[in-house]
């Protein structure tokens, strides 16, 4: 029973947690792939950095020579960025490495590339960890639901805005408490512009769009919109609506099936929805299909602990790939649909709007509305500062019709301001 050697790239928090899990599971893994598996280096930036659980012989800052050796069976790739770990990833499989990753920004932007060299030498690229951390997402996309249509993928794919939106909803702190309390708690970044922003919520719905409907769709492809928008007033308005206020990665076919698009936005998701109990820092994706209907994955989505789960979830696999000879699934696309435009999107939308207290303010705004073809579906309105605070949610419409209406509402005689534009989704 010969063994099998892994090289790690990365020890940080997903790093060390791999490391710790491979230490304390050895035997089970063993069982579970049929070949015991060595931990035979570890790939780090700096030197000298305290690294509990990583054995000291096997630390190097040459990763290069790591991934060189020609004596690895596989190498997990957990250091995050794209052009560094690309070159890495790449290397290894010219020396006959198969690769695990949890790098979305890499499979989202180098995807086709790197697939494209795990075939040409014979190894397997997995990464199950990349986009929903712990949640069993894009094995069951790939394999499970083969067979079906997928039509369209609804998810909170990123942990640190769904808490702090959950803490907006749930103790009424504004964006900037609810984000300090996040940066706390080491659910967000020194930096969070990545998540905040939209920007790792984009990464992973360019992947999911590959794996639900067979066709790439680039990262910049994906509409995005961030949460540092979001005031206390607009949680107020989702309240009022029975709705809570998510960060969401929408996935969908286009009308006749021959198109998709892609998008990350704030959506008002009613309380009765499955997404709107999804609290703190969890991920939760539901998929729709034809014949499984729908479908809910619900889980810890980021973390040391969870992402490891998933990083060991495809070593396994991986590895018995290996032992038996032969390679798993490789890239997902094997459609070329075109990628519709956000202003072909249709969805509904809910609008804030400060107006005079005119008796023709509310037919203002209905007529502006209607000229460019979008229809109310409800309204309300309370008194404000010497005029009206309106909130209005409408009839699907396309993006480009409620985008031509803003416009509008925002030189119309009796609208002061528009407050917030916000989309609903899950109705």
């Amino acid at each position: 029973m010969r063994t099998l050697k892994v090289a790690l790239l990365g020890c940080g928090t997903v790093g060390s947690d791999v490391v710790r899990y491979m230490t304390r599971h050895a035997a089970d893994l063993t069982a579970r792939i049929g070949a015991p598996v060595e931990l035979a280096g570890i790939a780090v930036r700096q030197a000298g950095l305290p690294r509990p659980g990583a054995p000291e012989h096997l630390v190097t800052t040459d990763a290069d020579a790591l991934v060189r050796r020609g004596d690895i069976d596989v190498v997990i790739e957990v250091i995050g960025g794209v052009d560094r770990a690309r070159d890495l990833i790449m290397t290894a499989f010219e020396h006959g490495a198969s690769v695990v990753s949890a790098n979305k920004a890499l499979i989202a932007a180098e995807g086709a590339a790197l697939h494209a060299a795990a075939a040409a030498h014979g190894a397997d690229l997995y990464y199950e960890a990349a986009v929903a951390g712990a949640v069993p997402l894009l094995r069951p996309l790939r394999e499970s639901l083969a067979g079906d249509r997928v039509n369209r993928v609804l998810g909170i794919v990123n942990g640190t805005t769904n808490f702090i939106l959950d803490r907006m909803h749930s103790s009424g702190a504004d964006y900037p408490q609810a984000l300090k309390e996040a940066t706390a708690l080491g659910y967000a970044e020194a930096d969070p512009t990545a998540d905040v922003e939209g920007h790792d919520a984009a990464a992973k719905a360019a992947i999911l769009a590959g794996f639900a409907f067979g066709t790439r769709v680039r990262v910049e492809e994906v509409h995005r919109e961030g949460i540092t928008a979001i005031t206390s007033a607009d949680i107020d308005n989702a309240k009022a609506a029975g709705s809570v206020i998510k960060l969401v990665a929408v996935c969908e076919r286009g009308a006749g099936g021959s198109s998709v698009n892609a998008r990350v936005h704030p959506a008002m998701i009613p309380s009765g929805h499955p997404l709107a109990a999804v609290r703190g820092a969890f991920n939760a994706v539901l998929v729709e299909a034809d014949a499984a209907g729908q479908l809910m994955f619900h889980g810890p989505g980021a973390g040391g602990a969870p992402t490891a789960g998933a990083v060991l979830g495809d070593l396994v696999a991986v590895c018995r790939n290996r032992l038996a000879g032969v390679t798993g699934p490789g890239d997902a696309v094997h459609n070329r649909l075109a990628v519709s435009p956000m202003a072909d999107v249709v969805t509904r939308y809910h609008l804030g709007l400060d107006t005079t207290d005119q008796p023709d303010a509310l037919a203002e705004v209905a007529a502006v509305l209607g000229r460019h073809g979008v229809s109310i579906a409800t309204l309300s309105r309370r008194h404000g500062d010497g005029g009206f605070s309106l909130t209005v949610s409408t009839h699907h419409a396309t993006d480009a019709s409620l985008s031509a209406a803003v416009r509008a509402l925002r030189t119309a005689d009796h609208v002061r301001c528009v407050t917030s534009v916000i989309r609903i989704e899950g109705t």
